[in-house]
């Protein structure tokens, strides 16, 4: 290219690029046909004249974000990289749940009804919150214990209310409890049963996954060895809001939630956002066991997590936007 072509090269490159005119524009102003403009700016681009660069914060590895978000059909996939010295048994990032937080800014609108279930991460994720659009916030699940309510998901709902100046519905309550009978008492008492009747009202969910271990999973945690050691030899490989998944995603332990006040699987599949907050290589394989359920539309994870999906033999088809039950039902 000459000096001449070289000019009119950059000066419709400035007008297309930066000043965001159409070809059609470009090509009136210069006199030339749009396939002219087209040409210069593709040669332009060739001859390095022009450079397009994409950026997203460093934390953000874009490129694991979308190829996690294509091959599990996720209608939003979020990948953080992971500490540089985590090792292979460190918890979720913190980090996590601050992404997560701004997600949520995005998701939610005025007017809707946004459901937080118990779990560490999402525990950060409202601590981290800065804005959030008018909306109801509710509590899917009750607490790990009555001694870490005030600091947990009770916490955490008041915490996204207060920001978003709506309206808080916790739930005083245990998540476990020691039969069915209990169980539905608590439900039907009043300020536990006005939640759940905003359980069908909810329209963007925040939940974690753990992985069927000590020390990964709060249901884990408060049940018995034997207890434990029944749904493991049914298959339990991970869980979420006090749901058990086999490997393959399916639910398996369904007796366990006529134990729990928590939000029903099949309300779960109802809500259309439903934001699943969970990272790290001992989390991978329970991440992928959820993901394969259909209950979850979007995921933030983070580098470690994500490399142990993106490598996983064929998740089939896109569960997270299909939001199939692979159980069949």
């Amino acid at each position: 290219m000459g000096p001449a072509e070289l000019v009119q090269a950059a000066a419709m490159a400035r007008r297309f690029y930066l000043e965001g005119k159409s070809k059609i524009q470009i090509a009136e102003e210069f006199g030339v046909s749009r396939f002219k403009v087209a040409r210069v700016l593709e040669t332009a681009l060739e001859r390095d004249l022009v450079r397009i660069e994409i950026r997203v914060p460093a934390e953000l590895d874009a490129e694991r974000s979308d190829a996690l978000r294509a091959r599990y059909g996720l209608r939003h996939a979020v990948v953080v990289e992971s500490p540089a010295d985590a090792a292979d048994d460190a918890p979720d990032p913190e980090n996590l749940g601050e992404v997560a937080a701004d997600l949520l800014g995005e998701l939610v609108h005025e007017g809707d009804v946004l459901g937080l279930a118990w779990g560490r991460s999402t525990i950060h994720m409202a601590a981290a919150l800065h804005r959030l659009p008018p909306c109801t916030v509710v509590q899917l699940t009750g607490v790990y214990d009555a001694g870490t309510a005030e600091r947990g998901s009770v916490e955490a709902v008041r915490r996204a209310a207060q920001v978003s100046g709506g309206e808080a519905h916790p739930i005083y309550a245990p998540m476990l409890l020691p039969d069915p009978a209990t169980a539905a008492a608590l439900r039907g008492q009043t300020g536990i049963a006005r939640a759940f009747d905003y359980f069908d009202k909810v329209t963007v969910a925040a939940v974690s996954i753990g992985s069927w271990a000590p020390g990964i999973s709060t249901v884990y945690d408060m049940l018995t060895e034997d207890e434990r050691a029944h749904y493991a030899s049914l298959g339990a490989a991970a869980e979420m809001s006090a749901h058990l998944f086999d490997a393959e995603g399916r639910r398996i332990g369904r007796d366990l939630g006529e134990r729990c006040i928590t939000v029903e699987a099949d309300r779960l599949r109802r809500i259309p956002e439903v934001v699943a907050i969970a990272g790290g290589l001992r989390k991978a394989a329970a991440i992928g066991s959820v993901l394969r359920s259909g209950l979850v539309t979007s995921l933030v994870t983070d580098t470690a997590a994500a490399d142990h999906l993106l490598h996983e033999t064929g998740p089939g088809p896109r569960p997270a936007l299909d939001r199939a039950d692979p159980d069949g039902s």
